[in-house]
């Protein structure tokens, strides 16, 4: 591997006065929020535990969030996906101070890739924002990759989300305004046919990303979809990239990602990394 590590002090520094400057992406994952332990699944690890405690799974798909979705799919219907879906995360997960040190930034881009709505709970009450989110196409009847909301909940449109300081990046879904769920092998596999010419990605997203580095912190990248999705996503952004991380648990696919995305890994505690950026 040849990824060069940062040096954590000069490292958020820099990321700290990219994100006041609007000039760094920030691209969060559940860890942010499993620090403070709540009952939401936090990680896919935890939410394929979810889904086995509710439904007898066969060996295949145990332990594997995506597949342990198409399989009640398959045989119960979307609509046990999306019911157990609300319930794992029916009750809310407070944003962290770090979701809320963000909102008051306001950045033209921030992406949350879990489906909890912490950072839509931390721009509640703030105006000029507006969510995209990824949705599934699972009996919708529409040629739609990802709808728009506004800070009430109410569909809005591409205009909207233009004029917008700030643009909150759901990919996955979210609880939050409508339970949106992109969640099964079937969803990923429609959207990964397409999301190498970027169909999936809103044009608004494209747009803001272009030449902008990426910070990602409380992610893994340890599934083949994750780093899919997350590739496509920093496609024509600019460097560099940073990443907050243990590399001693990174798997050797993740460290890979890490090299051939440019992403300078940041050795440091994460509880740590985000009590300190805000003061640097």
């Amino acid at each position: 591997m040849t990824t060069t590590l940062a040096n954590p002090k000069l490292a958020v520094k820099e990321i700290a006065e990219g994100l006041r400057a609007g000039d760094i992406v920030p691209y969060l994952g559940p860890a942010i929020s499993a620090l403070s332990s709540p009952q939401a699944p936090m990680s896919p690890d935890d939410l394929a535990a979810f889904f086995g405690s509710k439904v007898t799974l066969p060996k295949r798909a145990i332990g594997n969030a995506w597949a342990s979705a198409q399989y009640i799919e398959s045989y119960k219907h979307r609509s046990t996906v999306t019911a157990l879906m609300a319930e794992a995360f029916s009750t809310p997960v407070a944003p962290s101070a770090f979701h809320e040190w963000l909102a008051g930034l306001g950045l033209p881009l921030i992406v949350d890739s879990w489906y909890a709505s912490e950072m839509r709970g931390a721009l509640s009450g703030r105006d000029g924002w507006i969510e995209v989110q990824g949705i599934t196409r699972a009996g919708i009847g529409e040629d739609c990759w990802y709808r728009f909301y506004g800070p009430d909940g109410s569909q809005t449109d591409t205009a909207a989300a233009s004029a917008a300081r700030t643009i909150v990046y759901t990919p996955h879904g979210g609880i939050a305004p409508e339970q949106n769920f992109l969640i099964t092998d079937a969803d990923y596999v429609e959207i990964l046919t397409e999301i190498d010419i970027q169909t999936p990605i809103p044009e608004v997203v494209r747009q803001r990303r272009t030449g902008k580095p990426f910070l990602f912190v409380g992610c893994r990248f340890h599934d083949q979809m994750l780093r899919s999705y997350a590739r496509q996503i920093i496609k024509r952004s600019g460097d560099p990239h940073y990443a907050v991380v243990d590399l001693a648990s990174l798997t050797r696919n993740e460290l890979r990602f890490l090299d051939e995305q440019n992403i300078t890994p940041v050795e440091m505690d994460l509880a740590e990394f985000l009590e300190v950026l805000p003061a640097a």
